[in-house]
């Protein structure tokens, strides 16, 4: 067994044991590690220490919980691996800015800390060959696009810092408040019956330090005057197309995991990405996406 793989063993452990008491040892233990060395190896792949990782991952579980559940605080605390709502509470608002309970009266759109994927980190796959992991169906292609494509929606500025890196931040996510305000919008504008739709993240004159513009918006037939546009030029581009189980997934978990090994997958075939990366949306019964990467070669 690969080390990775002891500790992919101890992240599958985790969640499906996330209202139980963990214990750093028998973690180890599962690992066939020592616990010195299975948290240095732990922090190294996942990013967090083991008790960080495993705080936030309940805290995640608890969001969905007060999504779907009118449980009490309290019973969602503690079904959730916390050892009272006062810890729960206070560890929610470090997470997110805001409480529990605030977070139920107005739901909102939250990163979260993703289960990694290690296998990700160690898979590699030649053009137009799928990888199926975790629920998770990507393939990378070359295409060249002769003729322009045209969207129309809303922008907003967005703080990398707040982000970044994709499914290791916690906190309000900016871009997913942005296509709940453009699906909102969407039956006013000029946009294509069923056409596909855009979320692509630049830098332009007009954004600030420290943060990147976020576009959402659908397919029209051409620029449009009257409300913010983008127009996808014509050019090469290699993409990274990806299917999830649940339109959730797709653009939380499934996307974070894309984005990293798509982002790997170019700089391994000596590709340089360009200024843009966008997100193209496919309205289809299988959630699907494509990352289109403007290329240059190193």
């Amino acid at each position: 067994m690969y080390a990775w793989e002891s500790i992919q063993c101890t992240l599958d452990f985790i969640e499906e044991n996330l209202d139980a008491k963990q214990d750093i040892k028998q973690l180890a233990a599962k690992a066939a590690l020592s616990p010195f060395y299975y948290q240095r190896l732990f922090t190294k792949l996942v990013k967090k220490p083991v008790m960080e990782y495993i705080k936030l991952r309940r805290l995640a579980k608890a969001c969905e919980i007060l999504k779907e559940s009118d449980d009490t605080i309290l019973n969602i605390a503690v079904s959730c691996g916390f050892g009272s709502q006062e810890v729960f509470t206070r560890s929610f608002k470090e997470a997110y800015g805001m409480t529990p309970t605030s977070y139920r009266q107005k739901p909102i759109m939250l990163n979260q800390f993703d289960k990694p994927d290690l296998l990700l980190n160690e898979t590699e796959i030649e053009e137009n060959s799928p990888l199926v992991s975790e629920g998770l169906v990507l393939e990378m292609k070359h295409i060249v696009l002769e003729q322009p494509i045209h969207f129309t929606g809303i922008s907003g500025i967005v703080p990398i810092s707040a982000q970044l890196p994709l499914g290791e931040t916690c906190g309000v996510d900016i871009p997913g408040q942005l296509w709940t305000q453009f699906h909102q919008l969407k039956h006013q504008l000029p946009v294509l019956h069923h056409g596909r739709e855009i979320g692509v993240s630049y830098l332009n004159s007009k954004t600030p330090d420290g943060c990147f513009t976020y576009f959402t918006g659908a397919e029209c037939e051409a620029a449009n005057t009257q409300w913010e546009s983008f127009t996808l030029p014509p050019r090469a581009y290699i993409i990274c197309s990806f299917e999830a189980e649940t339109f959730d997934e797709l653009v939380t978990a499934s996307l974070n995991k894309a984005v990293k090994f798509s982002t790997r997958w170019l700089s391994e075939h000596g590709y340089v990405m360009d200024c843009f990366a966008p997100e193209i949306y496919h309205t289809a019964q299988i959630p699907s996406m494509e990352l289109w990467y403007p290329y240059q070669s190193q």
